[in-house]
Order: structure tokens, then C-alpha cells, then sequence
């Protein structure tokens, strides 16, 4: 810009003088015109490249910006790739660490299902040696745990708890007073009775009319009678099961237990 100014200057210099030289001598005045107009023209040169030359000076300070944006963004990226590199060493830990679960969950599955078939059989063993009491809704649920146990669509713990809730009820019934009517074999003729359970002790049946009193005989698996002077226990018994009377003793025939070598 002082480029400018002082060519400038020189040009009013220039056009006083010239003003004065042609007022003196007008010979003169042909040379000085063209030395005036060459100084123009220099001066507009000077102009056009103190133009560029600012513009030149925008597009560098321009550049010189978008450089260090450009660092500022390279360093931000920089410690993104380094936090991203972190977090996909750790996703990769996991995924081995789930692979190898899922190897001992095959593992696991591979074990536990011959163990469930174990469990259900001896719970269908376990039934038919017990008491003949609900052989009909007992023996159901197990046949329906084994069609769950064939069945893809329900998972194993699922069919782990049908499992030990079927153990769970028979666990129960040794702990219970129950009474109900069924039709059992009764010395060679079906007849409806009242049945007694006292837990797993003792499965005594009464006819309907308390007359015949009898007991489930374990060892002989068969039914056999008692003395009358069972009757009115064994009514008593089936009453307090059925909450028709206050608990209270009452007696029960007991099968000694056989002697094991």
C-alpha cells in the first residue's frame, strides 16, 4: 500500500511540473507527456500486483486455517481410532469369552439331558411301587413331562422345573392327610370306597356304608381287611381329612417293616 501512495505522490509532482514546464516552454511539453503517461501506466502495473499480491495474501492466510483445522481434526480422529481400537480388543475378549460359555453350555446340555431321562424314570418307577393313590393323575404327569422332553420348543430349564415340580408334588403327599373315593379290586369285585392316606404311611379304604375297613398291604400289593374295631378310627381319620372334625389321633394299622440282612 505505501508502494502505491508514493507513486501516487510522484504523479501529482509530476503533473505540477509538467503544468509549470508547459506554461514556459510549450517545445518542450511532447517528451514530458509521454514520461507522464509511462508513469501511469507504471502505476497501474504496481496496482495490479499489489491486488494480487493481497489476494494472494487472503488465499495463504485461508490455507494456513484450513491446515491447522485440518490437524485439529487429524488429532481428534487420531484418539477416536486409538478409544475404537479399545473398545474392539475388549468386543473381541467377549466374543471369546461368550464362545467358550456357549461351548460349556453345549457341554452342560449334553450332560443334564441323559440326567432329566434318569430322574423321570426313576420317578415313574418310584410311583409304581408306591402306594396306589392317584395312579391315574400321577402316572399322567409324567407321561406329559415325557412329551415335553421330545418337544424342541421348550427349553431346558423349563423342562428342568416341570421335572422338580412333579418330585416337589410327590414329596408332599408324604407330608398330607388325604381322603377321596375311588373304585379299587376288593377281594375279587370292584367296589367304591373311601380312601384314607396318612402321608406314605398307611392307604386304608373304608366302604361307603363304614362297615368294611381295610388297609393297602405293601409286600402282598394287595388289599386287606380289618377288625371292625378299625371302623370308627379309620371314619375319623377321613373326617378330619376332610376338615369335618378337629384334628386328633386316631389309629391305623402299622405293617412292621421287614427285616434287611
Amino acid at each position: 500500500m505505501n508502494l502505491v501512495k508514493n507513486i501516487l505522490l510522484w504523479c501529482g509532482l509530476l503533473v505540477a511540473l509538467y503544468t509549470g514546464i508547459n506554461a514556459a516552454s510549450g517545445a518542450a511539453a511532447e517528451p514530458l507527456t509521454d514520461a507522464i503517461q509511462k508513469t501511469v501506466e507504471g502505476n497501474e502495473e504496481a496496482r495490479q500486483s499489489q491486488a494480487k499480491i493481497d489476494k494472494l495474501d487472503d488465499e495463504t492466510r485461508d490455507m494456513v486455517q484450513e491446515y491447522r483445522t485440518t490437524l485439529e481434526q487429524t488429532e481428534s480422529l487420531g484418539i477416536y481410532n486409538d478409544q475404537l481400537e479399545k473398545l474392539i480388543s475388549k468386543q473381541k475378549e467377549d466374543l471369546s469369552s461368550i464362545n467358550d460359555q456357549m461351548h460349556d453350555v453345549e457341554e452342560t446340555q449334553r450332560n443334564i439331558v441323559p440326567l432329566l431321562l434318569r430322574m423321570i424314570d426313576v420317578l415313574e418307577k418310584f410311583i409304581a411301587l408306591d402306594l396306589p393313590f392317584l395312579l391315574k393323575e400321577r402316572t399322567a404327569r409324567v407321561q406329559t413331562i415325557k412329551e415335553i422332553m421330545d418337544r424342541p420348543d421348550v427349553t431346558l430349564p423349563e423342562k428342568y422345573r416341570r421335572i422338580m415340580e412333579a418330585y416337589q408334588i410327590e414329596l408332599e403327599y408324604g407330608r398330607t392327610l388325604e381322603t377321596m373315593s375311588d373304585t379299587i379290586d376288593l377281594y375279587g369285585a370292584y367296589s367304591t370306597v373311601n380312601l384314607l392316606r396318612v402321608g406314605r404311611i398307611a392307604l386304608l379304604y373304608q366302604t361307603l356304608d363304614g362297615k368294611s375297613s381295610g388297609y393297602w398291604d405293601k409286600q402282598d400289593k394287595t388289599w386287606k381287611k380289618l377288625d371292625s374295631d378299625y371302623n370308627f378310627s379309620i371314619k375319623r381319620g377321613i373326617q378330619i381329612a376332610r376338615k369335618q372334625a378337629t384334628p386328633d389321633f386316631f389309629r391305623i394299622p402299622l405293617v412292621a417293616p421287614e427285616h434287611t440282612q
